[in-house]
């Protein structure tokens, strides 16, 4: 099994754990980047990227949450997601790179249409916010 197989089956085992803290901090490299889809500068380093991803599992981890689409291409994978959110369908993809360790090196969220990217903004800001207090 590959390093990126190996990480990818990490993070579904992540995914299936709805958000376990120690398994998150396991797979992330210490310089991690995460690409937020309503924050416009890239946010860096492990604490960051997992408050992050973190909060994004409290939000979007329902129980409507699954993956229907997964590719893989060398380091990278692309998982599309579907999930409702307040009766709003959302669409997405994580874009993960992954190091020569298998740990998480890049992680990039893309959703759509624009009511679901209001509503994770929303969710997310509010999430976050109670992360910091």
């Amino acid at each position: 099994m590959s390093n990126v197989q190996t990480g990818l089956a990490r993070w579904h085992a992540y995914m299936d754990s709805h958000g376990d803290t120690g398994l998150l901090s396991a797979m992330m490299a210490e310089d991690a980047v995460f690409h937020s889809p309503v924050v416009h500068t890239p946010q860096v380093g492990k604490p960051v990227v997992m408050a992050y991803l973190l909060a994004a599992a409290e939000v979007l981890g329902n129980d409507s949450f699954r993956y229907v689409r997964e590719l893989v291409d060398g380091h990278e994978v692309m998982l599309e997601f579907v999930t409702e959110l307040d009766r709003i369908a959302v669409n997405g993809v994580d874009i993960i790179r992954f190091d020569e360790a298998g740990m998480i090196s890049d992680f990039k969220v893309m959703v759509r249409p624009l009511k679901a990217i209001n509503a994770v903004w929303q969710m997310m800001g509010a999430q976050l916010a109670s992360v910091k207090k």
